[in-house]
């Protein structure tokens, strides 16, 4: 079936086709024309299935048909980040823009003013994540009494962050009579408690089975030791010669630590995460499209709504603690039909995160040795010995072992020591305080009074 089959417009089907797009994804068909005949929706599919335009094109399609005097929004898509907030905006507008239509984008983490500006103006559409948009409606910039379409996208993601409040309270300024629909990545307990508050008699759609990754994405495993992941990334990205690599870290602090080791090794790295500010966000994710990063260290909720196309190479540094964050991620890669590379970092204490993610997959992710770096690969000549190594265990020198576990054992007592000494220190300090306190305490006498008592003598 073609879009022209779909029931939308001309001016539409002509933007679309300047996208690139000549047949609807799975996603798309089943989804454009269940919104077009007026019901609400809880559709769950993965990322890069187009599941965007499935809602946009129809959305524009149905505002378009009543138009509006009006300055307040008819339409609000909500996003858990600035950057799938930025993204899903963008192919709005392109379809938006055709039928002079506005849309508009707001944010936290950059000036509030030009939003409320844009707000003045008058809008038909807005996208938005929840923080702001109550800002704007707390300061009375923005009315969302006229809300005939509300869509959440990646609703999952807005859970799993936290936005359960601030989900409610938008729900409380938008009519109760609207057309709802619902995207998310999982159909989990607390997405379908959500949707049967907030839909009525909701069109289930499922394009793609929880359990299953993108077939495009070539999945690997490298069995590591963690404190050799840092040199396995950097051999396999100099000895591939990848560009273009989409790195998982789960923390903060571990995607700005990553990087700065990557970059000592003459690797062009960026860390992309929460803290950054949205200005710093967009540049460094256009430097990164643009080729001039080779490498983007992310958290997953700094990558979330990433739409990069020919990426081809994506790494879990650090294991996803949930099993369908693993599906997110890799879904970076592999998409619009081009082909993906999907590799992982396991370590000793991550191999049950890795168990939960096959057991989630069916399936066993392929193992690969790197020699030198994974465990159980031949160690070089030049390494003596490397601890937890089944074959290095085999052959290191008994000597050399346990003057390494000597050493170990010395320096831990010494770290035990300086922590005991450092306490001992802060009891003391605090013990003659105390002291000092109560001698100044034991003498009442002021000086007027001891002046009396030397007349007297």
């Amino acid at each position: 079936m073609s879009f022209a089959h779909l029931g939308l417009r001309v001016e539409l089907l002509k933007a679309v086709k300047a996208k690139g797009y000549n047949i609807p994804t799975p996603i798309q068909n089943k989804t454009i024309p269940v919104i077009l005949d007026g019901r609400d929706i809880l559709a769950r599919a993965q990322t890069g299935t187009g599941k965007t335009d499935a809602f946009a094109l129809p959305m524009v399609e149905i505002l378009s048909r009543k138009g509006s005097c009006d300055r307040h929004p008819r339409a609000l898509v909500l996003t858990p980040t600035r950057e799938l907030a930025h993204q899903v905006g963008e192919s709005i507008k392109a379809y938006a823009r055709k039928l002079s239509m506005r849309c508009t984008v707001v944010y936290g983490g950059v000036r509030i003013n030009p939003q409320i500006d844009r707000l003045r103006r008058g809008i038909d559409i807005l996208v938005a994540t929840p923080g702001r948009l109550l800002e704007l409606a707390a300061q009375r910039h923005l009315h969302l009494s006229r809300i005939e379409f509300l869509v959440f996208d990646e609703a999952d993601r807005m859970l799993d962050l936290g936005f359960s409040e601030e989900i409610s309270a938008i729900l409380d300024l938008v009519p109760t009579q609207r057309q709802t629909m619902l995207f998310s990545a999982t159909y989990t307990p607390q997405i379908r408690n959500l949707a049967g508050k907030m839909l009525q008699k909701p069109e289930y759609i499922e394009v793609t089975p929880k359990s299953t990754a993108a077939e495009a994405v070539t999945q690997k495993v490298h069995l590591v030791e963690q404190a050799n992941k840092r040199a396995l990334l950097a051999h396999l990205i100099n000895k591939g010669n990848w560009h273009r690599v989409l790195v998982f870290a789960r923390t903060k602090h571990g995607a700005n630590k990553l990087t700065e080791k990557l970059l000592e090794q003459g690797l062009s790295a960026t860390a992309m995460h929460g803290d950054k500010s949205q200005l710093s966000r967009t540049r460094t994710l256009e430097e990164f499209k643009n080729g001039e990063i080779r490498i983007l260290v992310a958290t997953d909720v700094a990558a979330r709504g990433l739409d990069i196309n020919n990426l081809p190479y994506v790494v879990n540094f650090d294991m996803p603690s949930v099993p369908e964050d693993y599906i997110h991620r890799i879904g970076r890669t592999g998409r619009a039909g081009a082909s993906g590379i999907a590799v992982s970092l396991v370590s000793h204490d991550e191999k049950p995160n890795l168990r939960a993610i096959e057991k989630l997959l069916k399936q066993k992710i392929l193992v690969e040795k790197v020699d030198g770096y994974s465990e159980d690969s031949e160690v070089p000549d030049y390494i003596l010995y490397r601890p937890n190594n089944t074959a290095s265990e085999k052959n290191v020198d008994p000597d050399l072992k346990a003057l390494l576990a000597k050493r170990a054992a010395k320096k831990l007592r010494l770290q035990s020591g300086s922590t005991k000494t450092a306490t001992s220190r802060k009891s003391s300090g605090s013990k003659s305080k105390s002291r000092s306190k109560s001698r100044s305490g034991s003498h009442p006498l002021k000086p007027s009074n001891q002046r009396k008592t030397r007349g007297r003598r």
